[in-house]
């Protein structure tokens, strides 16, 4: 699963996981496995998520984002907001 974190002062962080919940639980909590740039930067909160077959395809995807500039991914968090909301 690729997803994207808002974090407290308003940036975007994306990674990938298996587990979300956890993921997320690692990103707010003081947690030796929490992202460093999330720790100075909680909370977070989940904002996109995607799901995929394989971890493979999770990297290609999360690669795909992080090559996104902040609009496009604020585009695409919106697009898919709306998509979940029909």
């Amino acid at each position: 699963m690729v997803y994207i974190l808002r974090c407290a002062d308003g940036t975007l962080y994306t990674g990938i996981t298996t587990d979300i919940n956890r993921r997320i639980n690692e990103h707010n909590n003081d947690n030796f496995k929490s992202a460093r740039y999330t720790k100075s930067r909680r909370p977070v909160e989940l904002v996109f998520q995607e799901s995929f077959e394989s971890r493979a395809l999770a990297s290609q995807r999360e690669y795909e984002i992080k090559q996104l500039n902040r609009t496009q991914k604020i585009d695409l968090i919106n697009q898919s907001n709306k998509d979940n909301s029909v």
